[in-house]
């Protein structure tokens, strides 16, 4: 499913390529590509899902009186998805402005519906990249985002 997410992503947000295409024409386009019927119904639902979020005038995600200075503490199945490096970058995120309190719980429920065995870094940051770029407003944190993203660094961060 993951890897449906990916090309749908690649191909059509980085090409630019218009993105409202009949969901029976890219369920084809996908099945040419070599993916299933099921991942691909699974992958559609999840983006279906991400663009429902912001359809609606109510956040499901906000909550009055949380402040940035608050931990967000993992539940044990957030734990098993989100290892200690994803948690840490998730933090990371925040502290530079990229994610505020809302838009990490997104990324953290999107994380939550892929449908897949293994998760990792390089995973996180594509979902919070295409949570990003589904939010009106965020603009530069996508942009910021996308430079964390395909930046490489030459020698020793510090």
């Amino acid at each position: 499913m993951f890897d449906i997410l990916m090309y749908l992503f690649e191909n059509f947000v980085h090409s630019e390529t218009e993105i409202r295409v009949d969901q029976d024409e890219l369920t084809d386009e996908l099945i040419r590509a070599g993916f299933h019927h099921d991942e691909i119904y699974k992958a559609l639902a999840w983006l279906e899902k991400l663009a429902a979020l912001q359809e609606t005038d109510i956040n499901p995600y906000f909550c009055k009186g949380i402040s940035s200075g608050l931990s967000r503490i993992y539940t044990q199945q957030e734990q098993m998805r989100l290892d200690t490096e994803c948690q840490g970058f998730l933090l990371f995120l925040e502290q530079v402005g990229v994610l505020d309190a809302s838009t990490r719980e997104m990324v953290i429920d999107r994380v939550m519906e892929i449908d897949s065995v293994e998760f990792c870094l390089e995973d996180l940051k594509w979902v919070v990249l295409m949570v990003l770029f589904n939010v009106p407003g965020k603009e530069n944190a996508y942009a910021q985002m996308e430079d964390l993203l395909f930046e490489e660094y030459d020698g020793i961060l510090h």
